[in-house]
């Protein structure tokens, strides 16, 4: 025989319903079965709403018409008028008397369960199936703690042997979950997820071969997948695995469920009644043997402290604080206490909150009266999550990512055997932290949250790159870089699902009026970890705010160079918000494009080589033109429209002719090493004519192609027979000295041999002598800066793991 139990989902009107009935159909071909029902729906909430209201003297007939139009739906064959009549009597009682106990309260909640079981039973009639109600009151036998009975283990297996002994073997029995009744036979309820015990109980009881836990999951999972997207399904569990879950607050299992099975070794294995074909989770003596490791999060609950010069050394303390709530019925879940004993904190349901603090304050009165006791303090917005496992090695890792993304756990505490522990965090930071503490455990994806400032050339290839790398990244580097936003200096798009390439389609639907307020809002309302900003533009606005980004918690990656450009003092505001926060900001491609240069020479740096001299051509648009110029019989202005068309220039290509870009590149390096300066510090030659530097338009500057090509042919009929043109940036550090300049080199020199858009660095050190260290490569282009960007970030996973 099986025992098949289905959840209040699963029992909802339509399609729920009639897929539990096949498969209540389907099972009683193949043996005996034992159904047991949790109220269909939303029944036990709408009775629970209907009782408040009655003893608030509330209007609550529109719910009970609701209520009973809804339960009579599936049939209108069903005779329910006396169920509803004895709600209406309840209900009327209590509106009379503006209050209830709880002993009223388990005899209408009890009626949740009876119509559902009526309903199933007359349903299967319908159908032409033997099916017989059974009132699991008149069984299971109960003590007189209304809301939370205890069983009566001896006298209920008695009922349930005797009422079945000589049960029909193709008769299905209908069982109501969650009641019982006391000996005086007053109606009792099991308590919280009260049916699935209910059904464990007439499985321990009647000896049954599998119970069927059928409900909305596919079964047990690694974390509650409401909480955390990647938590996996836990295909096979021992009864002590299963029990330690269901202890830390899995909402699938009630924590006395296993218990009735395990004496008997009974399986149980929850099933999905939406996906039937799914496995599940099977739960029974022996386990896969590898060993449960999972997360549960506690929600409901409040933190008690209490703390006082009073509480050190002295005797007795403890056991009064455990007595006086002991009296007041409240459990403690969990104790934590200094190792100075000046404290002691404690997790208790939340419900408990204002009747803990008030029996506390009165057994202290005294203490905190003479001011022993500080203070007795309740916090509501907690939440506990426990971390179930064999191993916890993870831990080091996962608190150092909690701390990043700044969270602080309020307690923390051990299980003695070490297998266990429980961690309470600030309620609004839960769902960050269980996916933080669950990706350590499990080793998934490490994820990135980013958010795209640009969509211009690099910021369109970079959307591309990733969207088109998205799961190879994950596959082999284990990071899963999720864009929840975009924004332009018109539009912003946020959404936490991914869209890859059709973020720029959001982008165009996106909302016109956007402030850094509402990202930052974003972010928190949807518990986001490891958030990096990512600015592909040019901004200086956005640079400025750079340190607000910092503040909320937020990573930066960009190849807007100003960040890094700007007066030292902003600079090093940066640097040290970036300390204390603990953030990090990656811009190789602020020099260089893709080019491993910036880390270089970091690292040269760090290792306490001496970096006496930089030089270079900075510039892959620049490189290009000269390349071409200094080689082909072009006029400059056509090479400068080839370079404009390969997006080699920035937008208005005076930003390069004018030696800024260099410039920028040049103070960037030089602040790696230490160097006080800045941009006025910069002997800088620009490349616009004299006489065409004050056009403001760049429409107007380009139109003027003859001036532009007499000012550079010029400059080409100065060059001997094996020289070219180079646009260089160099710096010295022993004498100080930072020069942008164009020069004449021999065509077969390190400088002279550049081709395309290459960039080249001369990195003069101690210990290379005089051959420098030379960097050369791609400088210029959306492809390679976006590429530079996308490593920039895979850089950024790789120091979070």
């Amino acid at each position: 025989m099986k025992v098949l139990k289905f959840g209040g989902k699963s029992l909802a009107n339509g399609e729920p319903l009639e897929q539990a009935l096949r498969i209540i159909c389907r099972q009683s071909t193949r043996g005996k079965i034992f159904v047991v029902l949790s109220a269909r729906a939303d029944a036990t909430d709408l009775l629970e709403q209907m009782l408040e209201k009655a003893a608030a003297s509330e209007d609550y007939n529109s719910l009970l018409t609701h209520f009973r139009e809804y339960q009579l739906q599936p049939s209108a064959g069903i005779d329910l008028e006396i169920e509803i009549s004895d709600i209406v009597r309840l209900l009327a009682g209590v509106a009379m008397l503006g209050e209830y106990s709880l002993k009223i309260k388990d005899q209408l909640l009890a009626y949740g369960e009876i119509i559902s079981c009526k309903m199933v039973t007359h349903l299967l009639k319908e159908k032409g199936y033997k099916a017989r109600f059974v009132d699991a009151r008149s069984l299971i036998k109960t003590d007189l703690k209304f809301g939370s009975a205890q069983v009566i283990w001896s006298l209920s297996e008695d009922n349930f042997k005797h009422f079945f002994r000589d049960a029909d073997p193709e008769e299905i029995e209908v069982v109501t979950g969650f009641i019982g009744s006391a000996i005086n036979n007053q109606t009792t309820t099991l308590g919280r997820n009260g049916s699935n015990y209910t059904a464990t109980l007439v499985a321990g009881f009647l000896g049954a071969g599998e119970v069927q836990n059928w409900t909305n999951v596919n079964g047990l999972y690694t974390a509650n997948p409401r909480l955390v997207e990647s938590a996996r399904i836990i295909r096979h569990l021992s009864f002590r695995e299963a029990n330690e879950l269901a202890n830390f607050g899995t909402q699938v299992l009630h924590a006395k469920t296993i218990l009735p099975l395990l004496e008997r070794k009974i399986p149980i294995r929850i099933l999905n009644s939406f996906n039937p074909d799914d496995p599940g989770t099977l739960i029974d003596d022996q386990g896969d043997g590898q060993g449960i490791k999972a997360i549960s999060a506690i929600e409901d609950v409040a933190l008690v402290s209490i703390e006082g010069r009073g509480l050190l050394g002295k005797v007795g303390i403890d056991g009064r604080i455990f007595s006086a709530l002991s009296a007041a019925n409240i459990s403690v879940r969990i104790i934590a206490q200094a190792s100075s004993e000046r404290g002691i904190g404690f997790i208790i349901d939340r419900e408990h909150a204002v009747a803990a603090r008030n029996c506390l304050s009165e057994e202290f009165a005294k203490e905190l009266e003479l001011l022993d006791i500080s203070s007795i303090q309740v916090d509501e917005e907690v939440a506990v999550i426990s971390v179930i496992s064999r191993n916890l090695q993870f831990l080091d890792l996962a608190y150092g990512s909690l701390n990043r993304n700044k969270i602080k756990p309020v307690l923390m505490t051990n299980t003695i055997n070490g297998d266990h522990i429980s961690l309470v965090v600030k309620a609004g930071d839960l769902k960050k932290a269980a996916n933080i503490i669950h990706g350590h455990i499990f080793g998934v994806s490490r994820r990135l949250n980013v958010f795209l400032f640009g969509k211009g050339n690099v910021g369109k290839t970079l959307l591309q790159q990733l969207a088109r790398s998205k799961n190879r990244i994950i596959e082999r580097r284990g990071v899963d870089i999720n864009i929840f936003g975009i924004c332009d200096t018109k539009k912003l798009a946020l959404d936490t699902r991914d869209h890859g390439e059709e973020w720029l389609h959001q982008l165009k639907m996106g909302k016109t009026s956007h402030s850094r307020d509402q990202i930052f809002q974003f972010i928190r309302e949807n518990h986001l970890e490891n958030v990096v900003l990512v600015d592909n533009t040019a901004s200086r606005e956005l640079a400025l705010h750079y340190p607000d980004f910092i503040s909320e918690g937020c990573d930066i990656v960009a190849s807007n160079k100003h960040a890094n450009t700007m007066d030292m003092s902003h600079y090093h505001k940066i640097r040290e918000l970036l300390n204390s926060e603990g953030r990090q900001f990656f811009y190789e491609t602020n020099v260089g494009a893709g080019l491993p240069l910036i880390d270089t020479i970091k690292l040269l740096h760090a290792s306490g080589d001496t970096i006496y001299r930089i030089r270079g051509v900075f510039s892959g648009s620049l490189s290009y033109i000269f390349n071409r110029y200094s080689k082909e019989n072009l006029p400059f202005h056509t090479v400068l429209e080839e370079a404009m068309h390969l997006a080699l220039t920035e937008p208005d290509p005076r930003e390069d002719l004018s030696g800024r870009d260099v410039a920028r590149k040049l103070l960037i390096l030089a602040r790696e090493l230490d160097m006080q300066v800045e941009m006025d510090d910069i002997e800088v030659e620009s490349l616009v004519p004299e006489q065409l530097a004050s056009i403001v338009s760049k429409e107007d500057f380009l139109a003027n192609s003859a001036a532009v090509n007499a000012h550079f042919q010029a400059v080409r009929d100065t060059l001997k027979q094996d020289e070219v043109l180079r646009y260089t940036g160099e710096l010295n550090v022993d004498n100080p000295r930072l020069e942008v300049k164009l020069q004449r080199v021999a065509a077969g020199s390190v400088l002279g041999t550049l081709s395309g858009s290459d960039s080249l660095f001369e990195i003069y050190t101690e210990a290379y002598g005089s051959h420098p260290l030379v960097i050369r490569g791609a400088g210029a282009g959306s492809e390679v800066t976006a590429r530079g960007v996308f490593s920039d970030l895979l850089r950024l996973a790789a120091s979070l793991a």
